[in-house]
């Protein structure tokens, strides 16, 4: 029988998971714990002396308005890795820079390139700032532009019900912080979740997300900030 991994993230990215899943053997059960939600943003807000576009997450681009992308789209973009640079070109950027996968690395390489640009940033208001603080340690102007929030879910017991079906959880997969808490608050308040995922595996995205999940789990951190290393911790799917 296959291992049932929860997947907590957000949709349109848990769908894409789930096939990730699908494919790699596992039945994949959804229980997004977050959700994306877009900010008013001003084309104002774009400085005229901006050279360069960084982003880190699809999601800024998903949820930025037509108006600033339309704005933005003549100068260079620096994505984070492959699926986010591959958004920015539908998203209509002319000029798009793959980056090597993890924001740090990222910054460095910008660093490299740029010099002292100034950046325009979209980015969500939940986010780390080690992105922005290498690039200013390394003398660029940073000017974030927020797009999107995260917000955290708390689903209601009639629903976790009827997305668990009763069986076992085997392993949880938690990409962000939000979500690490939000599954603590789930096993806390509602006995049927912690009946059935007391005993899996809880799978971070990093160091940071484990160190907000609640005592008592089992929890492993991929050792790359990416799904790939996240997925290969699951193992053999039986």
């Amino acid at each position: 029988m296959a291992q049932r991994v929860l997947v907590t993230r957000p949709e349109p990215g848990a769908t894409r998971t789930a096939r990730r899943l699908e494919a790699l053997g596992f039945e994949p059960v959804l229980l997004p714990l977050s959700e994306t939600q877009p900010l008013p943003v001003a084309r104002e807000s774009v400085p005229t002396d901006a050279t360069a576009i960084a982003v880190t997450s699809a999601n800024a681009l998903r949820h930025a308005p037509s108006g600033l992308i339309e704005r933005l789209s003549r100068l260079p973009c620096h994505a984070v890795g492959a699926r986010t640079a591959e958004s920015a070109r539908q998203a209509g950027f002319v000029s798009v820079n793959e980056g090597p996968g993890d924001a740090a690395s990222l910054a460095d390489m910008m660093s490299i390139e740029l010099g002292k640009a100034t950046v325009v940033y979209l980015c969500g208001r939940v986010r780390m700032p080690e992105f922005e603080r290498r690039l200013g340690v390394n003398g660029m102007r940073v000017v974030p532009i927020e797009t999107y929030d995260t917000v955290a879910l708390n689903p209601a017991p009639s629903f976790v019900h009827q997305k668990l079906g009763g069986q076992p959880i085997d392993a949880v997969l938690v990409y962000s912080a939000r979500a690490a808490a939000a599954f603590g608050s789930l096993m806390q308040m509602q006995a049927e979740a912690d009946f059935l995922m007391r005993d899996a595996t809880c799978f971070c995205l990093s160091g940071r997300i484990a160190a907000a999940m609640i005592d008592g789990l089992r929890v492993e951190v991929a050792p790359d900030p990416n799904e790939d290393a996240l997925l290969a911790l699951l193992g053999d799917p039986d």
